[in-house]
């Protein structure tokens, strides 16, 4: 079983830590026991600092995947006790059915995924996020980072048709609806 939750302690701390880097959370965690929540638009490394300060001040773990080359010592343990899960990139669709697994066999999981898939821009999101929901039945949230205003919220649940092309075309329109600014503006595009 993953670790679910951090100490009050460390979860006022996080706050004040995304407090002090001149962020604001809208809104909470997301409130089901299993759910995934996009982070969009991801094309830094700090994406993933002020998204754990966000989500740890909540006193909740969000896991998210991050490419197995970093989990090196001494960077590994500390990435594990920050959530993140080493994946093998190579394979989508094995990557997809272990944390559909992961998904299923907890009874607590809360995962964050980058749909843009790297910090590179790219047309074209992958739709793994779209198929765990789908084939766990597990809520998506349309979760945000905007560097422009400095709001970071788990946004509001992204309702899906099980049409996968059709939905990742709707939400691609919603976050372009958004005019979020990314922190290297360049490297986001929406579709």
């Amino acid at each position: 079983m993953r670790k679910t939750h951090y100490s009050k302690g460390w979860a006022r701390f996080c706050g004040w830590c995304l407090k002090a880097m001149g962020w604001t959370a809208v809104g909470g965690p997301m409130p089901e026991p299993k759910a995934i929540v996009l982070g969009v638009p991801h094309t830094s490394m700090k994406d993933f600092i002020v998204s754990y300060f966000f989500y740890t001040s909540f006193g909740e773990v969000a896991h998210t995947m991050i490419k197995k080359e970093l989990f090196f010592w001494p960077l590994g343990p500390v990435l594990r006790s920050c959530g993140c899960i080493p994946v093998d990139r190579s394979n989508a669709t094995t990557l997809v059915k272990s944390l559909i697994g992961e998904m299923e066999k907890d009874e607590t999981f809360k995962l964050a995924i980058a749909p843009e898939g790297t910090r590179k821009p790219v047309k074209r999101w992958k739709a793994g996020a779209l198929m765990i929901a789908n084939e766990t039945g597990v809520p998506l949230y349309a979760g945000y980072f905007d560097y422009g205003t400095r709001r970071i919220s788990c946004g509001e649940k992204f309702p899906l048709t099980g049409d996968i092309k059709a939905d990742m075309k709707r939400l691609q329109e919603y976050y372009e609806s958004l005019h979020l600014t990314a922190r290297h503006p360049k490297d986001y595009i929406t579709h």
